[in-house]
């Protein structure tokens, strides 16, 4: 619902992609963490409907389908043919960028680690029929752990 797009990483210039949109989002970090037209995600949680076991016959449906989640995301994009190409795009930038005609155009090339994780806890339940999602994580990227981000969002599935 609140999205926050990560505009540090370039979006590599002379590639056609056939849907530009974001994929499925990595909890822990704003959107654009990693981007090219191939990508690779997998997303586990552990969910505990905390209500249903210690209160069964709650009528609810707010509290009938309130669960604790613990998650972990690994995932990766790419441009070309591996994430771990040194000539992948994430790893190359340009200065100064976006300017006609510079004189001198420097290429700077430094390691980013492609894979990127990020894990946490979150709440689940049904308001009004719809799905709402709270999840609070923490990203890890190239060694280093991240400040904490939260994600809600609502949909028609968790």
């Amino acid at each position: 619902m609140i999205n926050i797009f990560n505009n540090n990483i370039p979006i590599p210039p002379n590639e056609s992609f056939v849907y530009q949109t974001p994929a499925t989002n990595m909890r822990g970090f704003s959107r654009n963490i990693r981007n090219g037209n191939s990508f690779l995600l997998a997303n586990t949680e552990l969910r505990v409907p905390i209500v249903r076991y210690i209160a069964p016959r709650v009528k609810s449906p707010f509290l009938q389908n309130l669960q604790v989640v613990g998650f972990f995301d690994v995932g990766t994009a790419w441009t070309g043919e591996s994430p771990l190409s040194d000539e992948n795009p994430l790893n190359i930038s340009y200065f100064p960028e976006n300017q006609p005609n510079p004189p001198v155009v420097v290429r700077v090339k430094y390691y980013r680690d492609p894979i990127v994780a990020g894990y946490g806890v979150g709440v689940r339940s049904v308001i009004f029929g719809h799905f709402l999602r709270f999840d609070y994580g923490w990203g890890y990227e190239t060694k280093a752990q991240l400040k904490p981000k939260y994600h809600i969002s609502m949909g028609v599935d968790f």
